[in-house]
């Protein structure tokens, strides 16, 4: 009897827990190496801003050179309102020139059209080209800032703050003081430049010449996205890695009319080891394949956004986007994405 009654209530017991015990097997990683892989991720789908996937999406820290995608972002509302034009000519003054990280070396001697330095800031990230582009377009960097912090805002990014226009971090390196974002606010913007711009004219040159017309030796520009050619349909978007950022990637990839979103922020190799991004890059060719494993079948198309304006400039023209041929890998038996092998060169900011 007694027997009875204990069984009766270890029973109910187990029944008052199974709702919780479900809940913490859902909110468990699918794979537990990606507590160290990344700090925060997220997949959605661009055509209609659905999360396909997501780990600690909500993880506030620094986004480094991503921050380029909020730059262009405000360079093209100024585009589209006709405060400035692609060919609009920018004189490169000395604090361009000292911004210093990735760059294309912007002497104060030279002058070049926006749109080239677009293409420096999107391909090479280039910090000296974000910050001419800021001063250009509101008159001061102080200013642009505000406006990137509004453009935010109006975007929905409740979790982000943007105090600069390349992504580099303070002079005190306190990560608190710099650049703040979340996957999840990410992902929102990248929606948007997906449908709302034309940023995969830009972010999807694996190599272009800059200065070309402008500088006795024009300089090779090659693109720090390493999916671009190697995983079929990735045409976007943005890397970034500062020590204190770690590494991050805003990726984007069609396939069937389909496009799905990735972002990882926070990412190192084993260990917390510097690994050139490629702990990132091989996690982002996971989530993307996870995310069109999950796009729900018959789902609407996604619609490519329209150029804001003609490209007036002559100089440098951007090379014909290349065909990515790199085939889909096909699901395993059970559903999952294969791991996938890939031999990533040293990636940069």
């Amino acid at each position: 009897m007694i027997f009875s009654r204990l069984a009766t209530a270890v029973l109910l017991f187990c029944i008052a827990l199974a709702p919780h015990a479900h809940a913490a097997a859902k909110a468990k990683p699918t794979h537990p190496d990606d507590a160290t892989a990344y700090k925060g991720a997220i997949v959605t789908d661009a055509t209609t801003g659905a999360v396909l996937y997501e780990d600690r999406a909500d993880y506030e820290g620094p986004p480094a050179s991503m921050t380029k995608l909020m730059t262009f972002a405000v360079v093209h509302d100024k585009l589209a309102a006709g405060t400035i034009r692609l060919d609009t000519a920018v004189k490169i003054t000395v604090e361009d020139s000292k911004i210093g990280g990735t760059q294309v070396f912007l002497d104060p001697r030279e002058t070049f059209p926006v749109e080239e330095l677009l293409y420096a800031m999107m391909i090479q990230s280039a910090n000296d080209a974000a910050h001419a582009l800021a001063r250009t377009c509101a008159g001061s960097v102080p200013a642009f800032v505000e406006l990137m912090n509004a453009k935010a805002r109006a975007l929905g990014m409740q979790h982000s703050t943007f105090r600069t226009p390349h992504g580099l971090p303070p002079s005190n390196r306190r990560i608190a003081d710099g650049d703040l974002t979340t996957p999840r606010d990410f992902a929102l913007l990248c929606r948007h430049l997906l449908t709302k711009t034309d940023v995969l004219k830009y972010t999807s040159v694996r190599e272009r010449t800059f200065g070309t017309g402008v500088r006795a030796q024009p300089m090779k520009m090659d693109n720090h996205n390493k999916l671009l050619g190697k995983v079929g349909g990735v045409d976007g978007l943005k890397t970034g890695y500062t020590a204190g950022a770690g590494y991050c990637l805003s990726a984007t990839a069609e396939r069937d009319g389909r496009r799905v979103i990735s972002v990882i922020m926070g990412s190192f190799g084993p260990g917390g080891q510097v690994d050139k991004g490629k702990t990132r890059d091989l996690k982002a060719i996971e989530h993307l394949e996870r995310g069109f494993a999950a796009l729900p079948p018959g789902g609407p198309k996604f619609s490519t956004a329209k150029p804001a304006t003609d490209s007036p400039v002559s100089i440098a023209p951007p090379p014909p986007r290349e065909k990515l041929t790199a085939p889909a890998p096909a699901p395993s038996a059970d559903g999952t994405p294969p791991p996938i092998k890939l031999n990533i060169p040293g990636a940069k900011k």
